[in-house]
């Protein structure tokens, strides 16, 4: 099998660096493109949920009667913790990763986890992920160049 088509099989990372490329001018890989897309979704669909939660709940964002309503009958109570310990487990993993590879960002990943959605917090995290781990392979060319 040819190299050039190893980008392709690895979903956009490149396993050649090109050293006239700097980090600025780094076009975002497919999978990047995907992860920034899920982090927008992410984002907008629980607070279009939230939002008519508000509208419901008189105006106000409520946790006590938020938590009450998602474990309001067992489908919404198996999702509910189906997502709190799922999201627990990741974003353990998140900020260990995060340190392993020196990533920048944590904050505002974890910032979105709790602000905006897990749903959104999750693929920024896999974005920034994708990110350092290009930029990693990039000063790994260097070095070797």
């Amino acid at each position: 099998m040819g190299t050039h088509l190893l980008p392709v099989l690895s979903m956009g990372r490149s396993s050649t660096t090109d050293r006239s490329e700097s980090p600025t001018t780094r076009r975002p890989t497919a999978i990047e493109w995907l992860y920034l897309a899920l982090a927008v979704t992410g984002a907008v669909l629980p607070w279009l949920a939230n939002l008519d939660y508000i509208r419901e709940a008189g105006g106000a964002f409520n946790i006590p009667h938020f938590v009450a309503q998602a474990n309001a009958n067992p489908a919404a109570a198996s999702l509910a913790r189906d997502l709190g310990i799922g999201a627990t487990a990741v974003v353990v993993w998140m900020v260990s990763e995060a340190r392993r590879l020196q990533m920048r960002g944590l904050p505002w990943v974890l910032l979105s986890c709790v602000t905006i959605a897990f749903a959104c917090a999750a693929p920024l995290f896999l974005y920034l992920r994708e990110r350092r781990l290009a930029e990693m392979e990039r000063e790994k060319g260097a070095l070797q160049g």
